[in-house]
């Protein structure tokens, strides 16, 4: 019976696995790099949820096909469309949180949020 249940549904809960493994590590950590590692993983959790919504069961690719006749037998491709312009989105997010990580380096000297947050005090 599990067994069944994770080969129908296993991809569900891995999603749900990253999904908590991103949300408790930008909760737990304090390096702003794992935070920022944290937040990729938990947007890859959000691609396969919507990879896994967009799937069919005998659905074929959205090509048009002699063999095919029905529309309902063609799997939908706007959440696979989607979800390259979230990859897309995400890398771009990546980025500039790593060019504001590098600032914060050279101005503050650590990527530690106590000690951010101490010399931010500091110099008030």
């Amino acid at each position: 019976m599990i067994g069944t249940l994770l080969a129908g549904k296993g991809i569900f809960f891995l999603t749900l696995l990253l999904l908590g493994i991103g949300m408790a590590g930008i909760i737990v950590c304090e390096n702003y790099m794992k935070k920022l590692i944290c937040m990729n993983i938990m947007q890859v959790a959000v691609i396969f949820f919507f990879l896994c919504l967009g799937q069919k069961n005998g659905g074929t690719i959205p090509v048009a096909l002699d063999s095919v006749i029905n529309a309902a037998d063609y799997i939908n491709p706007l959440p696979h469309g989607l979800m390259l312009t979230a990859i897309v989105v995400s890398l771009g997010t990546t980025g500039v949180g790593l060019a504001l990580l590098y600032r914060i380096k050279d101005r503050y000297g650590s990527i530690e949020e106590r000690d951010i947050i101490r010399r931010g005090k500091d110099k008030q």
